[in-house]
Parts: structure tokens; C-alpha cells; sequence
């Protein structure tokens, strides 16, 4: 029960977060976003290192490096490739092709970390998967064959199995040293960000200008909110229930973006929202 109540919490926050940052990134350029995000991640998670100290003792010089690779992995390249697929190609789509990286974490887990899972779990999980499709994309948008040929369908695909594979392969090292210092050293690699913009010579905006910088703090506290809740979770129970949940909250956006960003919602949209939903309810039922 644990890790469902966890995983609720990572999908309001994420869903809430990910709201925010559309706020900011109105303000700021993309990977300005992301490198301060990261920085601001740094300096406040620091604030709870003293009390997690007693955690390093399962930490290894294996498992270290294992957590530095997964991590540019997932958390780097997979965002670096996300926001030049954002630029390229159709958003929608490569929006909701990337929001299904749950799926990949669900098959990595069950193949490689062994998890089971039921087959009324497995019906809860497609329903859920079935509900974000229709909540994030238009699906008349498909009917364009040139879409699918678009080089940003390939870079979403990419995303998709990078984030995927990162927040599965997150359970090992959370068995050995908790929940708080698997992100935590991922975040430590911020410079990484840097040296790619760097060489990309793209500008770094400050993150007081436009007004983004309190907007910026919320949305960066909220997203790490909902990770640190998603690797709780995940120490407590499965990565194939707890990643589905977590992973809807692409559906919380569409709603709460309707509200207060008065981005239009059609039909489809609320149809696919109460699909996700129901399916997240099934999935607690079946994982109780």
C-alpha cells in the first residue's frame, strides 16, 4: 500500500511540476531550464545529506559507476534528446511518444529484475497506457504519413527507452542505499548539461529574467518531489506498479493546463483522462 500511495504522490507532483515548467519554459530557453533546474536540485537536496549519510555504507565503487551510467543515460542524453526532438517534429507527438517510457520500465522490470505481476495488473496497466495515448495526442494527427517519417519520431522513441530504462534499473541501486542518493548523484553530473551547451553554442539564460525564477523553484521542487517519491515507492513495492501510476500524470497536465494555462481540452482528451484514471484505480485495487 506503500508504494502505491507513494506513487500517487509522484504522479500529482510530476503532473503539477511538469505544468510549472511549461510556465517557465515560456520565460527561459529549454536547456537553461534544465541546467538550473539540475543546479537548484544540487544546492537544496544537499540540505538532507547529513541525515542519509548512514546509506553510503551499501555503496560500492560497482554500483556507483553503474548509477553514473544509468543516470547520463536516462536523466542526460534521454532529456538532451527529448528537447532537440521538442524543436524538430510534431510536439504532440513526440510528447506523447516519450510519456510512455512506464511501458518500457514495466517490460525491463519483469525481463531483467524479475518482477511478476498479475493478469488483471497487466489488463490495469494497458487500460492506463491506453488513457494517456488519448488524453496527450490527437490522433487525426496520424493520418499524416510524413509525421511518422519525421527524424523527431525516431529522437521521442529514443527518449522513451532511455527514461524507460532508467526508472527501472533505479530499483537496484535503491535496495542498496535507499531512496534519496541514486538521484542525488545523478544530479551532481549538472556540468554535463553545461559542457553540451557549451559546445552546442546555445545561450544560457539567467534564471531571474522574465520573472522565472520563482516559478522555476516551484517546478524544480515539485519534479524532485515526485522523484524522490517514485524511488520511495519503488523501494517499498514494484517498479511495474508503481512507474505506471507515477507515469500517468500526462493526463494531470492536460487537466490542470486547461484550467490555468486555458489550453483547449477536446473530447478525446477527457475520454483518454477517465480511461487513465479508472486504470490507476484498477491497479490499486489488483496490487492491494
Amino acid at each position: 500500500m506503500q508504494a502505491i500511495l507513494f506513487a500517487l504522490v509522484s504522479y500529482f507532483t510530476w503532473g503539477t511540476g511538469i505544468l510549472v515548467e511549461a510556465i517557465v519554459a515560456r520565460k527561459l530557453n529549454s536547456f537553461s531550464l534544465a541546467l538550473w533546474a539540475l543546479i537548484l536540485s544540487v544546492i537544496v537536496s544537499s540540505f538532507y545529506v547529513p541525515f542519509a549519510l548512514s546509506d553510503l555504507s551499501g555503496l560500492t565503487f560497482g554500483l556507483l559507476i553503474f548509477i553514473i551510467v544509468i543516470g547520463i543515460i536516462g536523466l542526460f542524453f534521454g532529456t538532451i534528446v527529448y528537447y532537440e526532438a521538442l524543436k524538430k517534429g510534431n510536439r504532440a507527438l513526440v510528447g506523447t511518444i516519450a510519456s510512455s517510457f512506464p511501458a518500457v520500465a514495466v517490460l525491463i522490470s519483469v525481463i531483467f529484475l524479475n518482477e511478476r505481476i498479475s493478469t488483471n495488473q497487466i489488463i490495469a496497466i494497458i487500460i492506463i497506457f491506453i488513457g494517456i495515448i488519448l488524453s496527450s495526442l490527437e490522433l487525426k494527427e496520424l493520418r499524416n504519413k510524413n509525421l511518422l517519417k519525421d527524424k523527431s519520431v525516431l529522437m521521442a522513441l529514443i527518449t522513451m527507452l532511455s527514461w524507460g530504462m532508467w526508472i527501472a534499473l533505479l530499483k537496484i541501486p535503491v535496495a542498496k542505499i535507499g531512496w534519496f542518493w541514486p538521484n542525488y548523484i545523478t544530479f551532481l553530473l549538472f556540468p554535463l548539461i553545461f559542457f553540451y551547451i557549451k559546445l552546442k553554442k546555445i545561450p544560457i539564460e539567467r534564471p531571474t529574467i522574465n520573472g522565472a525564477f520563482v516559478p522555476l523553484i516551484a517546478s524544480t521542487a515539485l519534479v524532485r518531489i515526485a522523484e524522490y517519491s517514485y524511488n520511495f515507492g519503488i523501494s517499498k513495492g514494484l517498479v511495474t506498479v508503481v512507474a505506471p501510476i507515477a507515469g500517468a500524470n500526462p493526463t494531470l497536465f492536460v487537466i490542470l493546463a486547461f484550467l490555468f494555462l486555458k489550453d483547449p481540452i477536446t473530447r478525446q482528451q477527457i475520454f483518454g483522462i477517465v480511461i487513465t484514471l479508472i486504470g490507476i484505480i484498477l491497479l490499486s485495487i489488483f496490487s492491494y
